[in-house]
């Protein structure tokens, strides 16, 4: 299930691991289940793949999105908005937040560690092996514990989302999978599951009968699709 347990999920991951997907996903999740749910893009890094982008999902399913607003949301520059205060302090909301990759963009969230130390949260760190600086397992460790330190929070699961977009194979999925489970086995932290694009369930339908999977919905589209 994509839905998780805890009222404040932080998605995180590096820069291309596909966290802002799995955020999005989540929060129209979270929304089947609860009349308040906020999502917010804390993002400082990547100014093409943003949860902001978003926007006219979000108010059509009723999804708050807590990012700055007007000409500052398409700003390439690292501003968050003041609102998340509002919405983590209240408990009836279900609140993502999407965090921008390595231990840059975790600096962004270590803001609000005083806030965050004393409530339900969850931190979980996307992999995707296909990208750089977390291509091998000794890569994940390190970006996942420069997170942590800048943070001062704990990643407390792992979902394996690796891919190379349209041309990601089995193999790819399979490679990224057994690596995940490797960093989890190593830190000590759980593995959640592999998500896959919804597009590839037919040709994924054998690994899924295997393994624990969840199929997502691609938002996040390149200039030229």
């Amino acid at each position: 299930m994509l839905n998780h347990n805890a009222r404040i999920t932080i998605i995180t991951g590096h820069f291309g691991s596909g966290k802002t997907e799995i955020s999005i996903n989540l929060s129209l999740k979270e929304k089947e289940q609860f009349p308040k749910v906020a999502i917010s893009d804390l993002d400082v890094i990547n100014p093409y793949f943003r949860s902001r982008e978003a926007h006219s999902l979000f108010e059509q399913k009723g999804i708050e999105l807590i990012a700055p607003k007007g000409q500052l949301a398409t700003a390439d520059l690292p501003i968050v908005s003041g609102e998340i205060y509002r919405v983590l302090h209240d408990p009836n909301y279900h609140v993502i937040i999407d965090v921008g990759g390595d231990k840059d963009g975790a600096t962004a969230l270590g803001q609000y560690y005083n806030d965050l130390k004393r409530m339900d949260v969850q931190m979980i760190f996307v992999v995707n092996i296909n990208r750089p600086y977390v291509s091998t397992v000794d890569g994940i460790i390190e970006t996942i514990q420069q997170i942590e330190r800048v943070s001062r929070l704990k990643v407390s699961a792992l979902i394996n989302n690796t891919n190379l977009g349209r041309e990601t194979t089995i193999a790819d999925i399979q490679k990224g999978l057994e690596m995940t489970k490797i960093v989890s086995e190593n830190l000590g932290i759980p593995f959640l599951y592999t998500t896959i694009s919804s597009d590839r369930m037919e040709e994924t339908a054998d690994f899924s009968s295997n393994h624990d999977v969840v199929y997502i919905e691609r938002f996040m589209k390149l200039p030229w699709e």
